[in-house]
């Protein structure tokens, strides 16, 4: 039977997927089979399994950095928000209902059995299990029917480490609030603190380290340093933090549209490592230029997109760019938009009924009920693709080219063509989630924006996107056994208990 630790936060975005992706990939350094788990993820950026299943990305790049293939068990449930008071409820990777948030504070006692059922198949097949939580376990008004925090870590009987982020600031008293809000039999659970993204000498910090581990009898166990890492984020922040790094000395600039319900806005990653490339996000009130290559993401609600690109003067802007001939590009939701009409007559999305697209492309989308899930293999020209496909609608090509011809899904070989290519090829939409994760393709499709702009070609294409992820979980590894004692940490998860 394996071994678990959980990780959970003062907050979201204290670092809590990424240390536990970073400790995932240690535990896979020492020789163990590891995997990493969070019983409930709510997130818009979603992924496709070899079996069809959905689950969160942040599981997705932990079960890379663990060496090991997604599987949905590791995500049992997925909350994908549709509104504001809304989310389609998913468990084990196949859509349940939607739910407001207070059908599903009373749904979530009846998952408990499963979700336990769950893990304790992945207990007995693994050496370690590293848990992640959600938020923060001192939602004093959600724990009584806790399933992701400290309702998890007793499912599991997993001891917890601690996690705070200090770059917000108040980090000292987040993590006594924390820990003060708690049950004394769950504040008994939490056996090390690690504080995240310092920046600094930690000789300064020791007295408070000293302090709060009197106040919590608790011990820090690690002092992990801010560091630019590009590891995915499924969290909405990371897209302001790409704003910031933004370059305006690479000679290709992409510009993304930040729609209102955006999702897997992760496809996008892969272009960082490019040479020429940088990439902006457009949001409300932001200008959006002459980009030379303007991309729509995934959205979870096409038709409340459709709306608000209308009513932000985005559309007519994205009309502009496309009469200036730069390249436009939407996946997914963002292919649905570039379409002439969006049907939902079984108010699958909206009760909008119809709506008129941004009309860049002769296509039509009607939403069904049913949701497709696959894992795909697909021929663009002479390049073979990888993706995957996540949506409710059925697009219609009247007459324009298609993207590309899918010639296998889930593993199963078919025959089917994507998307949509204007006659001038400067209009593309595919339902590919990751197509930019196909370096060759990426290459061509940069160096073809590079002519049009009187520019050389870049002949060299960039390592294949995995094997620099891979690069980069070896250098979050290297990072966490610098500024983490690991010796306590593997103390706590044998169930010893360290002095303060």
């Amino acid at each position: 039977m394996g071994k678990s630790l959980m990780v959970q936060g003062t907050a979201s975005d204290s670092g809590k997927s990424i240390l536990v992706a970073g400790l995932c990939r240690i535990f896979h350094q020492d020789g163990l089979r590891v995997i990493p788990f969070k019983s409930q993820n709510m997130a818009l950026n979603s992924y496709i399994t070899l079996t069809g299943d959905e689950m969160g990305r942040a599981q997705v790049f932990q079960a890379e950095a663990a060496g090991v293939e997604p599987d949905v068990r590791m995500n049992p449930v997925l909350l994908k928000p549709t509104s504001d008071r809304k989310s389609q409820v998913i468990f084990k990777g196949k859509v349940l209902s939607d739910m407001d948030a207070v059908e599903y504070h009373n749904f979530k006692p009846q998952l408990i059995t499963r979700i336990s059922e769950l893990y304790q198949e992945l207990l007995a097949e693994n050496d370690v299990i590293v848990l992640e939580g959600a938020g923060s376990p001192a939602e004093i008004n959600l724990n009584s029917k806790d399933i992701a925090n400290m309702g998890m870590a007793k499912i599991a009987d997993a001891p917890v480490i601690l996690v705070a982020d200090i770059d917000k600031g108040g980090v000292f008293a987040s993590i006594y609030g924390t820990i003060h809000l708690l049950k004394p039999e769950e504040r008994a659970r939490i056996k090390g603190i690690v504080i995240n993204k310092f920046r600094g000498d930690v000789a300064l910090l020791e007295p408070g380290l000293r302090m709060i581990e009197e106040l919590t009898d608790v011990p820090v166990v690690g002092v992990v340093p801010y560091a630019q890492l590009n590891i995915e984020d499924e969290d909405s922040v990371a897209l302001n933090k790409v704003n910031r790094l933004y370059n305006t000395q690479k000679e290709l600039d992409i510009a993304i549209v930040a729609l209102k319900k955006i999702s897997n806005f992760t496809d996008f990653n892969s272009l960082s490592i490019e040479p020429d490339v940088s990439v902006r996000y457009v949001f409300p009130g932001d200008q959006l230029g002459s980009p030379d290559i303007l991309i729509l993401p995934g959205s979870k609600n096409t038709l409340e997109d459709a709306l608000y690109l209308e009513e932000s003067g985005l559309a007519e802007e994205i009309r502009r760019v496309r009469r200036e001939g730069k390249l436009i590009l939407g996946i997914c939701g963002g292919f649905q938009l570039l379409g002439k009409w969006l049907h939902d007559p079984n108010q699958i999305e909206s009760t909008h009924g119809s709506l008129s697209g941004l009309g860049l492309l002769n296509t039509e989308t009607y939403f069904e009920s049913e949701k497709t899930t696959t894992q795909v293999t697909a021929r663009s020209g002479e390049e073979l693709l990888t993706g995957y496909e996540i949506h409710m609608g059925r697009t219609e090509n009247h007459e324009e080219q298609a993207f590309a011809q899918i010639i296998s899904a889930n593993g199963k070989a078919i025959e089917k063509a994507d998307g949509a290519v204007s006659a001038d090829g400067q209009v593309i939409g595919t339902y590919l989630h990751g197509v930019f994760d196909n370096s060759g393709w990426r290459r061509r499709l940069l160096n073809q924006v590079r002519s049009a702009k009187g520019l050389p070609p870049i002949e060299k294409v960039a390592i294949p996107y995995q094997e620099y992820k891979n690069q980069q979980y070896d250098k979050l590894a290297d990072l966490l056994r610098e500024s983490l004692d690991m010796e306590k940490i593997y103390q706590i998860m044998q169930g010893e208990e360290l002095e303060v």
